[in-house]
């Protein structure tokens, strides 16, 4: 056993302060990759720089195709709707769908919040998509603080979402 060392009263008072020091950013929050892309009903471009230090931004990678995606489609329209009031960005971005089917597909689900497509995936796998759904929550400092492969309901999402709102 090794003998018990005693601190000196400066160096108590160092190890103090460290441990009490609020911690750096913790390194599995990586910064977002920028991107830009076309909305399907609209002739705007979105580019995610835009939203930096002004909303917390929600990707939801989804298509016409995925079952999840269709069984979730209302809980992420009423995240987006109670969300967007306060400063939240949900986008929809459609992986390998074509521009009707997604069309067909928001309409159907009755989804208002705006969505791109993706073909090829190749915004989506900068964000580290493996599969649909695949939803990526970034803080307003452009941190991705979430990466939720798979099933992402709105009660998850919203206890991800609530204290990035108070930052």
């Amino acid at each position: 056993m090794a003998p018990l060392r005693v601190l000196r009263p400066g160096a108590a008072l160092a190890l103090v302060l460290v441990l009490a020091a609020p911690a750096a950013a913790a390194p599995d929050t990586p910064a977002a990759p920028a991107f830009a892309a076309r909305l399907l009903d609209e002739k705007r471009t979105l580019d995610s720089r835009a939203l930096i230090g002004k909303k917390v931004v929600v990707l939801r990678f989804q298509g016409s195709w995925c079952k999840v995606c269709t069984a979730q489609a209302g809980e992420i329209q009423r995240l987006a709707e109670k969300y967007g009031p306060r400063e939240v960005e949900v986008i929809g971005v459609h992986v390998n769908d074509t521009a009707a089917d997604a069309r067909a597909w928001r309409r159907r689900y009755k989804q208002t919040y705006p969505a791109a497509l993706d073909p090829g995936a190749r915004i989506a796998t900068r964000f580290g998509f493996k599969r649909a759904p695949y939803t990526v929550v970034i803080d307003k400092k452009g941190e991705m603080v979430a990466r939720i492969d798979g099933s992402a309901d709105e009660a998850r999402l919203a206890k991800i979402i609530e204290p990035l709102l108070t930052l």
